[in-house]
């Protein structure tokens, strides 16, 4: 019996390991981060620029990072193994650090073969994670290098002069990360202040994984650094955020004309994004307001028979909800001054008293969008019945 149960064993170790089990139906239509073009015809793509595998302190092969950003509908992704901070060298030995990127980018090849979310093209970004142990500079990432091997050695100043000389995007990684700033608060510091000065670094994380800072946010809006939100990924994203629950991953919504590489560094470095964070969107009010403009909508229906008491449908073409406080003068007949417009849904209320159909608009506060720390969108929607 115990020749059986070693041979068993042997085997069950030296068959090749399965793939990522499907999701269901609803869970896989529900993960992904779709949203429409704008009304002024840019293409809205979801990126997450920090993430990482065995290559750094990750617990996965970048060929699991590929799938994952598959089925959530990433544009793009990067794999930005840390630069100083190597726990499984040993182990995995890769004097090249540009390997994990370069596994990653095999792996997003389109097979001619391929099913259901591998069939998805995906831009695999090189990156890495400047790690400096202390603040500052603490954890910096430059996306968009040509070669990570030229951004081992050296302090923070010359790291970024180098990846700045590639053509990086620069952001500075969870300011507010209580492992280096132990009250949780992010500040400027004379160090980050005089690479924004020499225009080494372009942005910053306000959302990181779980976590989100209001002070990283006002830093952005201060010192006129690009907003994002990361995964920060080091387990699987199936495991950190409630995607059976409807949730998605901390990632960043790309405002961009052209859905190229190049398209998405322009406007990164232009500022034109939106994080998002447990399904929240935060950004320069502009680019909140360009996304929920284009995805939330209003269609008004003729009275109740012999009242003035008007049916109103509020769509929502986004894959977040939205959560709406009626801030205008206009009372609904049968709800609460707040509601929710689920995902790719709808929600129909009744609007009282509304001698003219033809003139309503109704005002509403978006809670679940931030234009600036704890201050929300205000939207107004008018009729679009064709």
């Amino acid at each position: 019996m115990r020749k059986l149960l070693a041979s068993v064993l042997v085997l069950a170790l030296l068959a090749p390991a399965p793939a990522m089990a499907h999701d269901g139906p609803a869970i896989a239509a529900s993960r992904k981060i779709s949203f429409p073009k704008l009304q002024d015809g840019r293409s809205v793509l979801a990126v997450d620029l920090h993430t990482h595998s065995v290559f750094s302190d990750g617990m996965v092969w970048p060929d699991v990072r590929v799938e994952e950003a598959k089925r959530d509908g990433l544009f793009a992704m990067a794999v930005s193994e840390h630069l100083e901070y190597q726990p499984k060298i040993a182990d995995i030995p890769h004097p090249d650090r540009n390997r994990s990127y370069q596994l990653a980018s095999k792996a997003a090849e389109v097979k001619p073969d391929a099913t259901d979310d591998n069939k998805n093209t995906l831009v695999v970004i090189n990156g890495s994670e400047i790690t400096k142990v202390t603040m500052p500079a603490g954890h910096i990432n430059a996306v968009f290098i040509t070669d990570a091997n030229t951004l081992k050695t050296g302090d923070a100043l010359a790291q970024l002069t180098a990846a700045n000389a590639q053509g990086a995007f620069t952001f500075w990684n969870h300011p507010y990360w209580h492992a280096q700033t132990p009250d949780g608060v992010a500040r400027m510091t004379t160090v980050h202040a005089d690479f924004i000065k020499r225009g080494l670094l372009h942005g910053i994380e306000v959302a990181n994984g779980l976590d989100m800072s209001d002070e990283a946010f006002k830093l952005a809006l201060d010192n006129n650094l690009t907003i994002l939100g990361t995964s920060d990924i080091h387990g699987l994203i199936d495991w950190e955020f409630d995607l059976a629950g409807g949730g998605h991953r901390t990632a960043t919504l790309v405002l961009t004309q052209a859905e190229t590489p190049d398209g998405l560094k322009a406007a990164l470095k232009a500022g034109h994004t939106v994080a998002i964070f447990n399904d929240n969107l935060i950004g320069r009010k502009e680019n909140v307001e360009a996304v929920v403009s284009s995805t939330l909508k209003m269609e008004v229906d003729q009275p109740l028979p012999r009242t003035t008491v008007v049916p109103v449908r509020i769509i929502n073409d986004s894959p977040v909800d939205y959560m709406l406080e009626n801030t205008g003068p206009e009372g609904a007949y049968d709800e609460a001054h707040v509601f929710t417009v689920k995902a790719g849904s709808s929600f129909t209320l009744l609007i009282k008293n509304v001698p003219d159909v033809s003139k309503l608009s109704l005002t509403f506060k978006a809670l679940n969008t931030y234009i600036a720390p704890r201050e929300h969108l205000t939207v107004q929607l008018r009729d679009v019945t064709p």
